[in-house]
């Protein structure tokens, strides 16, 4: 799969993740949020960002729980309310949020139980 951003061809696995990481930009992330109709917010570019600092910083991708406290410490909150969160999350992202969220980012597919 191939997709254009600005008159450059980036190619993507047949899901959608970049072959190369380096090919990754905010119009990238803006074109294939558009084709897999999901309308970009302030949370989706925090979450997006999240994802490639902790990607970068341990290798491997968040789980959707590692997700869920990182958060609650990141706001300076005693964690206590996770069903919330989690469901603020599949609102952004209401399709396997941690495999939307990995194409998004620029990351490599994540495996299936994450």
């Amino acid at each position: 799969m191939k997709i254009n951003i600005n008159g450059k061809t980036i190619p993507t696995s047949e899901q959608g993740f970049l072959l190369n990481p380096d090919n990754w930009s905010e119009p990238f992330v803006e074109k294939l949020a558009s084709e897999d109709h999901v309308d970009l917010h302030v949370d989706h570019w925090e979450l997006i960002y999240y994802f490639r600092d902790y990607y970068y910083e341990n290798l491997t991708h968040p789980s959707m729980h590692q997700l869920i406290m990182s958060l609650g410490k990141r706001k300076n909150q005693k964690f206590h309310d996770y069903k919330s969160w989690e469901k603020h999350i599949y609102k952004l992202f209401p399709n396997n949020p941690i495999n939307e969220l990995c194409k998004l980012a620029g990351l490599p597919m994540p495996p299936p139980d994450t």
